[in-house]
């Protein structure tokens, strides 16, 4: 994921400047997030897309970071992108206000590889579905996983980081990081404040995270302000390296971080571990879509097939570090890893005979983890309230390190200040006794 000088290199000569002149079902734009596609993917699709339609393909490269802004391009600007990959909520909102055009599975001579997307992931992802809309026809998964806890294990116990209450307790104040993301961070708060109910079985993961009545959001916003004290920052990407430094000691984060920063870690002798808490927490989606205005939705159709083949998926997968949606034997055949002391239910992933296999935790959490945890759907009208309380929360909290850094700042200056004052009143005093003398020999 650290690879950004070669991957700017690639955007700039893959996008370069537009020529209006050129046929657009000539060039595919695509709108994708940082570090999320593998080494030569995007050149590789030019010469799949050359033998399977005889026709070249330019790529247009563009990156986010901010789901919404995306949308906003979209929805608001009417940017013309042909392929996007929102994450579910953003796939659900644009399900409601009919901005996705269908998927074509249908090609001249390719195999339709969307096929090999897991059952488990396409009924995950048509619970997004919209009346005459099934959601699966018009969004294909493309990477998954879990929100938990990356902790240090030199400093915090296994036990503790089993529970959502390790980011409450006062002993590690000034040593948490949390995601910067309003959605998590409800979920999170909204899970914690129900843990017995949860624990007695009084309640789900899934009706908590998407519960947004007034009752349910005061709440959150009172587990957050007791949490607020706690936290060292918020942060959208650096928080695994502060945790490969050992200025972190919890980071409430997404497994795709947690995997870069363990192999981080283990190269520099810090033990970083993670795991999904015993209350529950989120599973979320980032899927493939076609928008509205796409200008090409041929070319978009058929780079989603490919993203969908599996040594593709392979590539993207250890690139980044998250977990492709594609469920093909090849796939588990390559990711088990027999030097691993345990075994995990994949069952529900891979289908019948992955019910004991060696395959990375964090990357494909256990049966037992899925079903605890749950997706975040769209908040919907209740959008605007959530913002109000994450906008509270945060306020002007800078963390505890930028905090002390402008105290001592702003303490330096005043010293400054007056010591110039001083400065100046000696100085004043000084004329006034001069000017007395003088006064003094001119009367004599």
């Amino acid at each position: 994921m650290k690879r950004i000088i070669p991957v700017i290199l690639l955007l700039l000569f893959l996008a370069g400047c537009y020529n209006s002149g050129e046929p657009r079902e000539r060039v595919l734009k695509i709108y994708n997030w940082a570090d999320y596609i593998g080494d030569s993917v995007l050149e590789d699709f030019q010469s799949y897309y050359k033998e399977q339609t005889g026709e070249d393909i330019r790529i247009v490269y563009q990156t986010f970071d901010i789901n919404e802004i995306m949308l906003t391009k979209i929805e608001k600007g009417h940017e013309d992108f042909d392929v996007v990959c929102p994450s579910e909520y953003i796939i659900e909102r644009m399900l409601k206000k009919h901005l996705l055009l269908p998927i074509d599975t249908n090609f001249a001579h390719s195999p339709n590889y969307m096929k090999n997307v897991s059952p488990f992931i396409r009924e995950q992802i048509d619970k997004l579905s919209q009346p005459g809309e099934v959601a699966s026809r018009y969004a294909v998964c493309y990477m998954w996983g879990t929100a938990g806890i990356l902790y240090n294990r030199a400093y915090v116990p296994d036990s503790d980081a089993l529970s959502w209450d390790c980011l409450w307790n006062k002993k590690y104040t000034g040593k948490i990081l949390m995601k910067d993301s309003y959605r998590d961070a409800y979920g999170t708060a909204i899970i914690y404040a129900h843990a017995k109910d949860l624990e007695e079985g009084k309640v789900t993961v899934e009706e908590l995270m998407n519960d947004y009545s007034p009752s349910a959001m005061e709440l959150v916003e009172k587990y957050l302000k007791a949490l607020k004290p706690n936290i060292a920052g918020w942060e959208a990407d650096f928080g695994k390296e502060m945790m490969t430094k050992n200025k972190a000691y919890l980071n409430m984060t997404w497994s795709g971080d947690a995997i870069w920063a363990i192999d981080e870690g283990n190269a520099v002798g810090v033990d970083l571990d993670y795991v999904v808490p015993k209350e529950g927490s989120n599973i979320w989606y980032d899927g493939w879509v076609i928008p509205k205005y796409a200008k090409n939705p041929k070319a978009a159709s058929y780079f989603i097939n490919f993203m969908c083949r599996p040594d593709i998926a392979l590539r993207n997968m250890d690139f980044c570090g998250y977990v492709s949606s594609i469920a093909t034997p090849e796939i588990m055949e390559e990711k088990i890893d027999s030097t691993l002391n345990y075994f995990s239910d994949l069952s529900y992933f891979f289908g019948p005979g992955a019910d004991s296999i060696q395959i990375d935790k964090i990357q494909y959490p256990d049966h037992k983890v899925v079903e605890r945890c749950a997706m975040i759907r769209d908040f919907g009208d209740q959008t605007k309230e959530v913002l109000d309380i994450w906008s509270r929360i945060k306020g002007d909290n800078l963390g505890v390190g930028i905090t002390i850094l402008i105290f001592v700042v702003v303490g330096l200056m005043s010293g400054w200040m007056i010591y110039k004052r001083w400065q100046r009143y000696n100085r004043q005093k000084l004329q006034r006794r001069r000017s007395r003398r003088k006064n003094k020999r001119m009367k004599k």
